[in-house]
């Protein structure tokens, strides 16, 4: 190729096309109802892990016609859970490439009778191919978030069935997020390497539930959900749009209506109304409560409840859906973001779903205690950093008012291509799709630390900055950026400022006294460059619970708790400007890492530990959160936030007393 050729197909290579994506349909999540049943296939699998160097060998042979058992030797496997932990192996642990999964299921006979049978799955890391009874039923591509098929003409009624997954794990740099694969030569041949960037273990296999549930013939599919307030609060909408499908829907859809009411905590109707065909209208609600954030009120996360019923020709009632709803609205402008028209004020976490064993395994005990100690400490958001988390945890977010900026698998973003950017606008849309109704959700982030400062990089993120609002437009845009803001192309097309810094730490480590000035600095330069709000999206340092070193030093709980200081010192001078809005703490726990020399057992920069215990710095920023709820919203302080030092004596003028903070 000559100097010309190489030029043109250079260029070729640099356009990057917005492209339609195809929307996700359906997805709600399984709930009984009068007109549904819904059961767990959760349990203990069978598993296989395929030749990582013949992967599609399970493809060739056609293992799911069969019982895994009876081509292979199976091991039980826990679903949901990652793989990678459950055993003592090593070569599962780093497995890279497919792995088998199947079990047996009985379906009642009763479900054969006039309705529908769907198998859906919570997440499948990172791509899942599914087969019932031998039969594809569906393939699925990203990690962390939901998909489903119908299986009504797959399965046998009154009879065993046969569920089979594959499951590849492999990440390139067409994947979201992305990774690289080499053959690297070891002692006994090849070894297949997975290699990526981010830091946090990739871990694989079903992750999250795994439900058969049944709807009607014709049945709701789909329901949207938006709200306002009005007359200082005290009037509340909520406006609905349902898609129904299914032999009525095609064939008799003006005879099609919804009947929609809303229930307040203690199960009294609220607002009631009977839609037209476009199966859509709004509720209004008398003296509404609303949603409000953690500390924020003290009836914080205050959710009604809606109940759909689809009704057909004669008036029969066809199907029955009913979802969590509050009662919410969101603004924002270049120096503000307002929940109900306060401005709010954001201190939380990024975050990781991770534990022992478990992996990235839904965990509903770790789900539990994780929020108790959100609350214990005084956060009221976190970031789901760097992906979509379980649907169960964004329920457990809406009933205890705490915020979620809502991330999708982007993270450390490069090489932008045309297959690339479509895969990350379908992840956006698939996120959307899955989260719109949550009230908790009020930013969406397009990415984490993308490589901004790239060829390509702009025109990429105004794609898919434009095509998230777009989806929705009621929510605002973010990402979380670690270039200079001299450097950055695509901060410009965002709604609000996010960055991540680690001064005195991987910037100046050890540098106690380089760090406030540097983050007022750069804070301030964001916004003279954007005239956007604000937000510190990750600062922190990596700390070995029970180590103390005095002077503070790197690693040590005492140097840990210094950086914070110095933080909040910088924070709390930025705060007096309206435009910065938000502190996040990385991590609330320690994580799993792949191995490197830098990690001892993982990234330690957790508040908590990983199994859920605090370090020093825990009690500090508990202090430092409450004194901020207190300043910004009026909450009280938990009777233990304070341990009795002593009483000096009112005489001596050095007693101290709430203030102090």
């Amino acid at each position: 190729m000559g100097l010309i050729g190489f030029c043109i197909h250079y260029a070729i290579a640099l356009v990057i096309l917005n492209r339609e994506i195809s929307p996700t349909v359906g997805m709600l999540y399984p709930r009984e109802s009068e007109t549904r049943e819904v059961r767990s296939l959760d349990g203990l699998w069978n598993f296989v892990k395929s030749d990582p160097t013949n992967p599609t060998q399970g493809v060739r042979d056609k293992w799911f016609l069969d019982d895994l058992s009876r081509v292979q030797d199976t091991i039980p496997m826990p679903v949901p859970a990652s793989y990678n932990d459950i055993t003592t192996q090593n070569d599962l642990r780093d497995h890279v490439g497919t792995v088998w999964y199947d079990r047996k299921f009985f379906v009642p006979r009763s479900w054969a009778n006039k309705q529908r049978v769907w198998l859906r799955f919570g997440s499948v890391h990172y791509e899942a191919f599914v087969y019932v009874n031998g039969e594809m039923a569906v393939r699925h591509e990203m990690g962390h978030l939901p998909f489903e098929a119908e299986i009504t003409n797959l399965v046998k009624y009154g009879e065993e069935n046969r569920i089979t997954v594959m499951c590849d794990n492999a990440l390139i740099q067409t994947t979201v997020p992305q990774g690289k694969i080499t053959e690297v030569s070891r002692d006994d041949g090849v070894a297949i390497v997975q290699t990526y960037t981010f830091d946090f273990f990739n871990y694989a296999g079903i992750h999250r539930s795994v439900h058969l549930y049944t709807t009607p013939l014709t049945y709701i599919e789909e329901m949207e959900i938006t709200t306002d307030l009005a007359k200082d609060n005290n009037v509340g909408f909520v406006y609905y749009k349902v898609k129904a499908n299914g032999t009525a829907a095609n064939e008799a859809v003006n005879n099609l209506y919804v009947r929609v009411q809303l229930r307040n905590k203690d199960g009294a109707i609220v607002a009631n109304e009977t839609s037209n065909s476009d199966l859509k209208g709004v509720l209004e609600v008398q003296k509404v409560l609303p949603w409000w954030p953690y500390l924020m009120h003290p009836d914080p996360g205050y959710l009604y409840q809606l109940e759909i019923f689809l009704h057909g020709e004669n008036n029969e009632l066809l199907d029955v859906y009913r979802q969590k709803v509050g009662i919410r609205t969101l603004s924002w402008n270049n120096t503000s973001f307002m929940i109900n028209g306060r401005p709010v004020y954001f201190r939380g976490f990024g975050r990781h779903e991770d534990s022992d064993i478990r992996g990235k395994g839904l965990d509903l005990a770790l789900m539990t205690r994780d929020f108790n100690l959100l609350k214990w400490i005084g956060a009221n958001a976190y970031r789901t950093s760097h992906y979509p988390y379980s649907e169960e945890s964004m329920q457990f977010a809406d009933e205890n008012g705490i915020m979620i900026i809502d991330e999708c698998p982007s993270v450390d973003t490069e090489n932008f291509k045309q297959e690339l950017l479509d895969k990350h606008k379908s992840s956006m849309e698939q996120l959307i799709h899955r989260d719109r109704n949550h009230p908790s959700v009020v930013m969406w982030s397009i990415a984490n630390e993308p490589r901004t400062n790239q060829l390509n990089a702009g025109s990429y993120f105004q794609y898919v900055a434009n095509h998230t609002r777009e989806l929705d437009p009621s929510r605002p845009v973010t990402a979380a950026i670690a270039v200079s803001s001299n450097d950055d192309k695509a901060a410009k097309f965002l709604d609000v400022i996010s960055f991540n810094r680690y001064n005195g730490w991987y910037s100046n480590p050890g540098r106690l006294d380089m760090i406030t000035k540097r983050v007022i600095d750069e804070a301030t330069n964001w916004h003279k460059k954007h005239n956007k709000p604000v937000i510190m999206s990750e600062y922190g340092a990596d700390t070995v619970e029970g180590l103390h070193l005095l002077p503070a030093y790197v690693w040590s709980e005492e140097y840990q708790t210094e950086l914070f200081s110095r933080h909040f010192k910088a924070f709390d001078t930025l705060r007096k400007q309206p435009w910065f809005i938000g502190e996040f703490v990385w991590n609330f726990a320690d994580f799993k890492t792949a191995q490197t020399v830098t990690r001892v057992g993982g990234n330690k920069k957790g508040v908590f530990t990983r199994n859920r215990q605090p370090k020093a710095v825990a009690h500090l920023l508990r202090k430092r959160y409450f004194a901020l709820g207190r300043e910004v919203d009026q909450c009280n302080f938990p009777e233990d936030l304070f341990t009795y030092i002593a009483d000096v004596g009112p005489s001596r003028n050095a007693k101290h007393d709430d203030a102090d903070l």
